[in-house]
């Protein structure tokens, strides 16, 4: 689909909780749209709720960001920084009558509200002070009544725009909810703080923002936007408002479904490709012959908002896993490494001078893991055995109970101690395996299965040779298999 002028797209994340997925999917879009045709995709702290914006939020969207691989062009635009320039717009507006100050008083606001529920009417603002006296409002004034700001929304307004995702569209300035507060109560004479809808609009003018990208849910506030940039005069932006991210019941995406926050898909396990990949899927279709498995880059070559779907996107934690499974099992060993070490590192594991402190013993270690990895965190629980000496479980025990699975062990054992210090390769492992297991009259299985449950601990894990040889350098081995007798 050919655009015309330059792309200039942006996120604009309020700081008040961690990066959501549902922002970050986003964010994706924005910047597919964006490297698609080399454009720039911008970033906006929206920090105007000053109670509940925080600056650890503002690090943890960027790092999250970051680590998915969404880099943004120029330093981000911090919104409270700003807000002068939306005190002039909304002086614009007064000025040109398309606003006014408005004296309702909170609990006249909860009366008017109860008596549009008890009248089964939705509720909506009716009104009542667009077009005070000077008289009337000086009384107000004078009794000490302070005021917010309110933009006119004529009820037979007819608001159009063409959604890059949705098509036409249209509203009634009927269903905005009556006249809207564009800042906040305050004394006589003052412009309290500007609200959401004014603030981004004159904010994204002066990005010079082409085209604004997020939820189908800000669709409401994109109608009595496009109103605001035609009462300040400003350049419209084109719009494409991109399904919601929802559960398995159907319903939107939120904390009461447990992980949410991209930190804490992060800290379970998934690799930011992955993550990014899923992201991607959740509302996009890719063209035929591309698969569900790509980079962002090679996303961003053939993105378009004609195969955004309109329809709400299931979150499915099984093609997730199924993703991030796929991404590990291509990871060369030393990137795999590169990645495990930190999680080894902070349960105390591959420190100087330990058992698995050698890099090149830690490469041998993930290619032995790799391909039965789902989440990195998986490569914390299957390395355990390796870095430490683990329980024998219940069959494990049993197995080193049956007939003959103690003098094969034992046989096995001598004959490590009569070479040791010699390294173990497979064929010679092999021959040391069927020697024992002759030697005490038992089947190589009935060996094997021993001495897995002996260095494991289990009767479950990776290749046993392999196992064998890790463990083989420190003498590991040979102290597991003497615990186990």
């Amino acid at each position: 689909m050919p655009v015309a002028g330059p792309v200039r797209v942006r996120l604009a994340p309020s700081p008040t909780g961690t990066l959501h997925i549902g922002t970050a999917r986003t964010a994706v879009f924005n910047w597919l749209f964006a490297r698609r045709h080399g454009g720039q995709f911008l970033l906006r702290i929206e920090d105007t709720d000053r109670e509940r914006s925080k600056p650890e939020f503002t690090t943890n969207i960027l790092g999250g960001l970051a680590w998915l691989g969404l880099s943004w062009d120029g330093e981000p635009v911090i919104q409270s920084e700003r807000i002068e320039a939306h005190r002039q717009a909304i002086a614009q507006l007064l000025e040109s009558g398309h606003a006014y100050r408005c004296y309702v008083r909170e609990e006249e606001l909860t009366a008017m509200r109860e008596a549009q529920a008890a009248a089964n009417k939705a509720p909506r603002y009716d009104n009542r002070h667009r077009d005070l006296s000077p008289e009337q409002e000086q009384a107000f004034i004078a009794a000490g009544r302070q005021s917010v700001i309110r933009f006119r929304i004529d009820d037979g307004a007819a608001i159009e725009w063409h959604d890059l995702v949705r098509g036409p569209m249209r509203w009634a300035g009927a269903d905005l909810g009556g006249d809207m507060v564009i800042a906040r109560r305050a004394p006589s004479g003052a412009i309290g703080d500007p609200l959401y809808n004014l603030v981004v609009v004159v904010d994204d003018a002066a990005m010079a923002i082409s085209h604004v990208i997020r939820g189908e849910d800000h669709i409401a506030n994109t109608a009595k936007q496009i109103l605001l940039y035609e009462a300040l005069g400003l350049p419209l932006p084109q719009f494409a408002h991109t399904p919601l991210i929802l559960n398995q019941e159907g319903r939107k995406l939120s904390k009461r479904d447990g992980v949410t926050s991209v930190s804490e898909f992060q800290a379970m396990g998934f690799t930011a490709g992955a993550l990014a990949n899923y992201m991607t899927l959740l509302g996009w279709s890719p063209p035929e012959g591309m698969g569900e498995r790509f980079t962002l880059e090679q996303a961003a070559a053939v993105f378009d908002f004609e195969r955004v779907n309109r329809a709400g996107a299931r979150f499915d934690w099984d093609k997730l896993n199924w993703i991030n499974g796929q991404v590990l099992h291509g990871l060369g060993a030393a990137e795999l490494r590169r990645q495990l070490l930190p999680l080894w590192e902070a349960q105390g594991w591959a420190a100087s001078g330990a058992i698995g402190s050698d890099p090149a013993w830690q490469e041998q270690l993930t290619e032995l893991l790799g391909p039965s990895l789902t989440l990195l965190a998986d490569g914390v629980e299957q390395a355990k055995p390796f870095f430490e000496r683990p329980e024998l479980n219940e069959a494990a025990c049993a197995q080193l109970e049956t007939e003959g699975a103690r003098p094969a062990l034992a046989a096995l054992l001598g004959a490590l101690k009569a070479r040791r210090g010699v390294p173990l390769v497979p064929d010679e492992a092999q021959e040391l395996l069927g020697a024992a297991a002759k030697a005490a009259g038992v089947k190589k299985g009935v060996l094997m299965k021993s001495l897995r449950a002996a260095l494991l601990g289990s009767l479950q894990g990776p290749d046993l040779v392999t196992t064998w040889q890790l463990l083989h350098p420190s003498g590991e081995d040979l102290a597991r298999l003497e615990r186990s007798l």
